[in-house]
Order: C-alpha cells, then sequence, then structure tokens
C-alpha cells in the first residue's frame, strides 16, 4: 500500500469518526479498522492520536491559506480592485468549509483536545489568516470603499461567524448549491461593509 493511500485512508476515517462520535469517544483501533489498516502503519505516518488531529488541521488550514495567497496575488496581477479579490476570498472561503464541512466539524469540536504547543500553532495559524483578511478589509478602507466605525476585528468576527456555523444549518443534499450559499453569504457581507 502506497503512503498516500495509508496517510488519506487514515485521516478520512478519522475525520468521520471524529465528526460522529467524538475525539475523545474514538480509539485508534476504531480508526485502523475503519480506514483497513493495522496500527503499525498508522503509527508509522502519525505517532499519536494527537498528531493524527493535528494533521486533519494542518490540511484544512494549509489547503486555505494557500488560496487565500494564491487570490491575492492573482488579484493583483489583474489588477483588481478590493471589492473583485474580497469576493473571491470570501467564496472560496465559504465553498472550500462546505467542501470540507466534517473536517469544520471536527476542528471546532475538538481543538481544545490538542496538546497546548499545537493549541498554540492552530491559533497562531488561524491569526496569520484572519490579518491577512483583515489587510483586504483595510485596504477597502484606505481607498474609501468600506465603513471606518467598526474595528476590523469585529468585520472578519462577523464573516468567519457565519463561516463556522455552517455545519449547523447547511446540508450539501439541500436546495441551494455551495456556490449560491457562497454567493449569498459574501453579497450579505460585502453589503454590510459598505460606508
Amino acid at each position: 500500500m502506497r503512503q498516500s493511500h495509508v496517510v488519506d485512508d487514515v485521516t478520512n476515517a478519522a475525520v468521520e469518526l471524529f465528526a460522529t462520535q467524538g475525539y475523545a469517544k474514538t480509539s485508534v483501533q476504531q480508526i485502523v479498522t475503519a480506514a483497513g489498516v493495522t496500527k503499525g502503519a498508522m503509527y508509522h505516518y502519525f505517532t499519536s492520536k494527537d498528531d493524527l488531529l493535528f494533521g486533519i488541521y494542518d490540511q484544512l488550514l494549509t489547503m486555505q491559506k494557500a488560496h487565500l495567497d494564491a487570490l491575492i496575488a492573482e488579484g493583483q496581477e489583474r489588477g483588481d480592485d478590493v471589492d473583485a479579490v474580497l469576493r473571491a476570498v470570501c467564496v472560496d472561503v465559504v465553498e472550500t468549509s462546505i467542501d470540507r464541512m466534517r473536517e469544520g466539524t471536527v476542528f471546532f469540536q475538538s481543538a481544545h483536545m490538542l496538546s497546548d504547543e499545537r493549541q498554540r500553532e492552530v491559533v497562531r495559524r488561524r491569526r496569520d489568516y484572519h490579518d491577512t483578511f483583515a489587510g483586504l478589509v483595510e485596504r477597502g478602507r484606505a481607498e474609501g470603499r468600506y465603513r471606518t466605525d467598526v474595528p476590523a476585528a469585529v468585520i472578519v468576527a462577523h464573516f468567519f461567524s457565519d463561516v463556522h456555523y455552517l455545519s449547523q444549518w447547511y446540508s450539501p443534499s439541500g436546495p441551494e448549491s455551495k456556490q449560491l450559499v457562497a454567493a449569498q453569504l459574501t453579497d450579505l457581507f460585502l453589503a454590510g461593509l459598505r460606508p
């Protein structure tokens, strides 16, 4: 079995089990049984259950930050205005959050169970993402496009509270596509930024 298959199979099994029954109630044996691998194979790639939980966050955070950086760079290359860039970023984070809703569920249910060092790393990386996002808001403010009467931190928290709440009400099998929901949430957010 190739490395990527073991890592992917173990990660996918862990995401499903952590999301449905919780991190604390999921044993390593349940994970390897669901993944169809041995404990030895899992421990070859993950040193512990904590390592596996962090790996789920690492994949999600790395992917979303790479998307954010790429969208900003592409917007700069094209000379897009801040509205176009912020719109693309908002749509992307909603769509990728819907695509990885199970990982998001695990993230918000279990992040507090990581080791202290890894919790600090997750916080640092989320803050880095939010700071880059806030930089777009500040750019729009400097250009006179966005309101200045609400602190940027509140604006960023407002948008991401909608994103973090998706798993509580959105169903991929429901009537709204992820593209429609992403466009609607983005439109509402950007409308609220107008002076």
